[in-house]
């Protein structure tokens, strides 16, 4: 009598054994499910690349309304651009808003910087509630964005950048 209660407490403790090992089969798929939902497919994801797009437009197109539009005002831009003449990077070269925004107003305004073939690769790699990081491929070279939505409305907060690496 004491070996068969042994036994069948034996099968059912094996039996709950692989029932929670199922259980968490099951709740792993549903993680690994979920995360391949496509970025694109992400409510905001029209919204975070207007900003980007902006952002780049309001240089490629001589507009500084764009600008205005689609950063803040508190934007921390910092980047690190190529000197060919002398065969090295300028360090750590800071913008302010405004001096993107007055930027924005004359970088192409002779309409000989970007032309039909200059680059436009924008890449969202995450976006949340409120965040968002994104990467940027322009004809002066490659900016990393940290947004922010604000005021219901998605902001560049922070921006890095090189020249298009040598």
């Amino acid at each position: 009598m004491k070996l068969r209660s042994y036994l069948m407490l034996s099968l059912l403790f094996t039996g709950l054994i692989c029932l929670s090992c199922k259980n968490a089969e099951d709740t792993e798929k549903a993680a690994s499910d979920d995360a391949e939902i496509r970025l694109e497919d992400h409510s905001e994801y029209d919204n975070v690349q207007a900003a980007i797009s902006d952002y780049l437009l309001g240089l490629y197109e001589v507009d500084s309304t764009k600008i205005d539009k689609s950063v803040d005002t508190t934007l921390r831009k910092v980047g690190y651009y190529f000197d060919g003449d002398n065969n090295v990077y300028r360090d750590n070269l800071e913008m302010t808003f405004e001096q993107l925004s007055s930027l924005a107003a004359r970088w192409n305004k002779e309409g000989n910087r970007v032309d039909d073939e200059s680059p436009r690769k924008i890449e969202i790699y995450d976006i949340l509630d409120k965040t968002a990081s994104a990467k940027l491929t322009a004809e002066w070279g490659v900016d990393y964005f940290h947004l922010a939505k604000v005021n219901d409305q998605w902001k560049i907060m922070n921006v890095i950048w090189q020249s298009h690496p040598k």
